[in-house]
């Protein structure tokens, strides 16, 4: 089983930057049925909407008494259809659980109604998604709400921990954060660099404009249509858009009150971060150490995996053992 000790990355693929590119293309994601997905639409307090993707077939807690439900935030520009949200949800098939991806403002395929969209430390967002899971859930007779959140949204659901303190209980048993940009200013560094740049940026950048766009054309004059357009890395994007359509006065601004690692030793519920050292995205010496987290957050920091990786087997190599790992985690931290 994968973990902070024992993980070691397969022979045949060497790095974090492959261990980070072929799991995402190529690694197989499922071991049963592919998951197919139920979708509801939630209307949000401020009038905008987010679509919520259940785990098919229909949820039905009251044929099993206080069910356990798994809720999995995406990363940057991720869907239910990312490689790892697929993993999870054959995990939750596999160990009972129900599942269910909030789709970020805007990810689920569809634009959304208001002028914001989604950030790294939308703690807000991340407390009204949980807190309506937990009624919903409650209603239903269902049992836990345990959260799992990968890249941004991890680090977005570390923020809501951080800040709901000890009332974070009332709504989830445990949360998770794999492969997130803990310190979004060393992360926002190393993607800005070298190969990172030229690959991992490109790629957002050619995801995050043309719906930048979209977004101009529904709010004309909302942000400089040129400057975003000429944004060549994820800096001069956050300062052109992120940052000031959320309430942030530059991309400085932005990433250190977004970012999660100074506040982790906030944390009241049983927290685990999930972090390879050799993640492109995320420098290894950014990384917390046990002394700066507190007595409810656990690290597990394994040399190899790359970002929201972590293959295992032989050619092309499976996503399931980060799940079963983190999930497993998941399930004990709460009682399950």
């Amino acid at each position: 089983m994968f973990n902070a000790m024992n993980y070691v990355a397969p022979v045949w693929l060497p790095g974090g930057n492959l261990q980070t590119i072929w799991p995402a293309l190529y690694s197989r994601r499922v071991f049963g049925p592919h998951p197919q997905y139920r979708r509801e639409r939630w209307d949000a307090p401020d009038g905008d909407f987010i679509d919520v993707d259940w785990l098919a077939p229909a949820v039905e807690p009251h044929t099993n008494p206080k069910q356990t439900l798994l809720v999995l935030f995406h990363g940057l520009e991720g869907s239910s259809r990312s490689h790892y949200a697929e993993a999870f949800a054959d995990f939750a098939r596999e160990h009972g659980l129900a599942y269910a991806v909030p789709h970020f403002r805007g990810c689920s395929g569809e634009l959304n109604r208001a002028p914001r969209a989604y950030h790294s430390g939308d703690f807000e967002e991340i407390g009204w998604i949980l807190r309506r899971f937990k009624a919903q859930w409650a209603a239903l007779g269902g049992g836990n709400v345990i959260a799992i959140g990968v890249s941004l949204g991890g680090n977005a659901l570390l923020r809501w921990a951080e800040e709901a303190g000890d009332t974070a209980a009332l709504t989830a048993s445990a949360v998770a954060a794999v492969s997130s940009p803990l310190d979004l200013a060393a992360s926002g560094w190393a993607i800005g660099r070298g190969f990172n740049r030229l690959v991992y940026t490109r790629m957002f950048l050619n995801s995050m404009k043309p719906r930048a766009l979209q977004k101009l054309a529904q709010f004309p004059g909302l942000f400089d249509r040129d400057a975003m357009l000429a944004a060549r890395d994820l800096y001069e994007f956050d300062n052109i858009v992120t940052a000031p359509l959320h309430g942030f006065s530059s991309t400085e601004d932005y990433w250190a009150r977004a970012s999660a690692k100074p506040h982790l030793h906030r944390i009241c519920i049983p927290a685990l971060a999930v972090n390879a050292r050799n993640d492109p995205f995320v420098p290894a010496w950014s990384l917390p150490n046990q002394q700066e987290v507190g007595q409810h957050v656990t690290l597990w920091q394994p040399a190899h995996g790359g970002h929201v990786g972590f293959p295992q087997g032989r050619i092309p190599g499976h996503v399931r053992s980060m799940p079963d790992a983190v999930g497993g985690w998941l399930c004990k931290a709460a009682g399950i």
